[in-house]
């Protein structure tokens, strides 16, 4: 499934992990200071890559069965660029 990438597909894979990497820094990086560590912090990011991330593998690997070649190739770039607003939006709230 993930063999189907192509070069900006995968570019955007890595822009929507690295928002989602920085905004659980910025997040972790307040509970330590904060003094209040828990278990739900890290199972809610866990939770955002099976609701953000696998659905993006999948139309990844769907994107071999379209035939026009580029209908869930956009679905994956607008669900890609729609995580990564979220993500820059919390960010931005955080600082």
């Amino acid at each position: 499934m993930v063999g189907s990438l192509t070069h900006w597909m995968e570019v955007a894979l890595w822009v929507v992990l690295g928002s989602m990497a920085v905004d659980f820094l910025m997040s972790m990086f307040k509970m330590m200071t904060g003094g209040k560590l828990s278990h739900e912090f890290v199972l809610g990011y866990l939770k955002e890559i099976v609701y953000y991330v696998v659905p993006l593998l999948v139309l990844a690997g769907v994107s071999v069965m379209d035939n026009t070649g580029w209908i869930v190739m956009a679905g994956y770039y607008v669900g890609a660029v729609a995580v990564v607003v979220k993500y820059l939006m919390e960010i931005k709230a955080k600082m």
